[in-house]
């Protein structure tokens, strides 16, 4: 069997089974979305942040943005307007799962973490992120008493990265870790990031904090 006939009967599947439950489903240019009705334990929720690895600093290549299981869904933490993504919506986690950068598509670990666990869960579970992040950030632009500190002397381009969030990265983390609540349950957290406090002895100590 073919890989596009493979990903058709998928999708067939998919729609089928979204009829005989009565759930949402649509096609737009970032792959299927499907919109979860009520709670669901067998729902596990992932929150991502960090700096600009968990951003998505690696281009996604074409074998990254093939099929991906629609159990592995991400939550648009803002609007992606070339994806058809609207903040707050859940969709079928395809690249980019952070936001759209100027750059291009663009690949986290958040990814490939999603994809592994599906595989590897039993199909009765789903998996989904939210990811916020900021390239270049230090670990104190999630912590509020700090955030605005660390906007004010920025370069422009940082603070264009900060204005996607509000200029409060942590609280959108927040507001929509609790929209991902009504969903499902949120199982951990993900953290990629340091660059930026490099060295620091209590760096733990911020991260803590955020937590």
């Amino acid at each position: 069997m073919t890989s596009a006939t493979t990903r058709l009967t998928k999708l067939i599947s998919i729609f089928e089974n979204a009829v005989a439950n009565k759930t949402k489903v649509e096609v737009v240019n970032s792959g299927e979305t499907i919109q979860p009705e009520g709670f669901d334990p067998n729902f596990h929720i992932y929150l991502c942040f960090g700096q600009s690895n968990m951003e998505g600093n690696a281009t996604a290549e074409a074998k990254d943005k093939a099929y991906v299981d629609p159990r592995f869904m991400m939550m648009a933490c803002v609007n992606q307007t070339n994806a058809n993504r609207t903040k707050g919506q859940w969709y079928t986690a395809y690249p980019p799962l952070c936001r759209e950068m100027y750059f291009g598509v663009n690949l986290t670990p958040a990814d490939y973490f999603g994809r592994e666990m599906v595989a590897n869960l039993p199909e009765s579970i789903k998996v989904g992120v939210l990811n916020v992040a900021v390239g270049g950030c230090a670990i104190e632009l999630f912590d509020e008493d700090k955030c605005a500190d660390q906007i004010r002397n920025a370069d422009q381009w940082f603070k264009d990265y900060c204005a996607a969030y509000n200029n409060n990265p942590y609280k959108v983390l927040v507001t929509m870790a609790k929209k991902a609540q009504e969903k499902g349950v949120i199982k951990g957290i993900l953290l990629h990031q340091g660059c930026s406090n490099n060295g620091q002895a209590d760096w733990p100590v911020k991260v803590k904090r955020v937590y």
